[in-house]
């Protein structure tokens, strides 16, 4: 099975941006606010990307498989993104007894890294899939 242009394109970009954020983020925080820092930090940036996968997987499957449906199938993976968000966030809170703000707090910037680095590939792709130029 081969793998599409976009997939790799996504896939090589999205690794980037989490791993930039991941050293960033992580040792800025532990170097200028240690006692801000915790121990469950660098479970956010593999979630995150781990989920980044899932998401092109589906809109890879959907691409050659129901392209009609590829509205549906991105809603769809921002929808599931945000139940497994709140899964984790509930456990943290029920049972990590350390540091729930700011893992709450950096949890949520990750999260909104990676919905607008996907909202912003998602529509540049569909803009060129369809032709529409830029204005």
């Amino acid at each position: 099975m081969s793998i599409s242009l976009t997939k790799k394109l996504f896939i090589t970009w999205y690794t980037l941006l989490m791993l930039v954020a991941g050293w960033t983020i992580g040792p800025a925080i532990a170097t200028w606010l240690p006692e801000h820092y915790f121990e469950w930090y660098p479970f956010i940036p593999v979630f995150f990307y781990i989920f980044g996968w899932f998401t092109i997987s589906m809109f890879e499957a959907c691409r050659r498989y129901a392209p009609q449906k590829m509205q549906l199938v991105y809603l769809s993976t921002k929808g599931i993104k945000m139940f497994f968000s709140l899964i984790i966030l509930l456990i943290y809170a029920v049972k990590v007894e350390e540091k729930k703000v700011e893992f709450f707090l950096t949890f949520f910037a990750f999260y909104i890294i990676s919905l607008v680095f996907e909202s912003w590939f998602f529509f540049r792709y569909e803009r060129e899939h369809k032709g529409i130029e830029k204005q």
